[in-house]
C-alpha cells in the first residue's frame, strides 16, 4: 500500500505532503466475565481470526491459545518483514527468503501492566547483499515499520544475512 507520493504507509511524511491514502483495519474482542474465570474471543475484520477465544489462563498462564501480546508479536514481525521487502527493492535487492521472528515483553510493573520491548530476530537471504548494507537496511525497516512506530517500548533487532 502506498501513500504519501510513493512513500510507503506509516513512513514518516513531510508537512507539505497531504495523505493520498488511508487504510483502516479493525478487530473486536467479546468478553464475559471476571478476569481469571471469564471467557474472550477476538475476530478481525477479514475473518482470519473468527471468535478465536483467549483468556486469563492463555495470557499469564502459559495455557495454549492466543493473547494480545502474541498478536502484536505477529503483527510488529509481517510488518517489520514488509517494510524490509520495500526498503530492499528501493536499494536494487530481493529477499530470496525472509524469516522473522518477534518475542514481545509484558512486565508487570508499579501501576499495572505495560509492554516494554519487542525483540525482532531476522534471519534473511538475499542474493547481491553484503552485510553492512543489510544491517543498514534492516534497522531502517525496524524504525520505520507502522507498527515499530505504534509500540512504547524498547525495540531490538538481531538481523543475520545468510546469504
Amino acid at each position: 500500500m502506498m501513500m504519501n507520493h510513493g512513500e510507503p504507509a506509516g513512513f514518516p511524511r513531510q508537512a507539505n505532503r497531504r495523505t493520498i491514502m488511508k487504510i483502516n483495519r479493525s478487530g473486536s474482542a467479546v468478553w464475559s466475565g471476571g478476569l481469571k474465570d471469564g471467557k474472550g474471543a477476538i475476530s478481525t475484520q477479514s475473518g482470519a481470526l473468527d471468535a478465536h477465544p483467549y483468556g486469563f489462563a492463555t495470557r499469564f498462564e502459559g495455557v495454549p491459545g492466543s493473547n494480545p501480546e502474541e498478536l502484536i508479536a505477529a503483527a510488529h514481525a509481517s510488518c517489520f518483514t514488509m517494510a524490509l521487502s520495500l526498503i530492499l527493492g528501493e536499494a536494487g535487492l530481493t529477499a530470496e527468503k525472509m524469516e522473522t521472528n518477534a518475542v514481545v515483553t509484558l512486565e508487570q510493573q508499579e501501576g499495572g501492566f505495560a509492554i516494554t520491548a519487542s525483540r525482532l530476530s531476522l534471519k534473511a537471504t538475499i542474493p547481491g547483499a553484503d552485510d553492512a548494507h543489510f544491517q543498514e537496511l534492516a534497522a531502517k525497516a525496524k524504525a520505520n515499520c507502522p507498527v515499530s512506530k505504534l509500540l512504547n517500548a524498547e525495540i531490538s533487532l538481531d538481523a543475520e544475512l545468510l546469504g
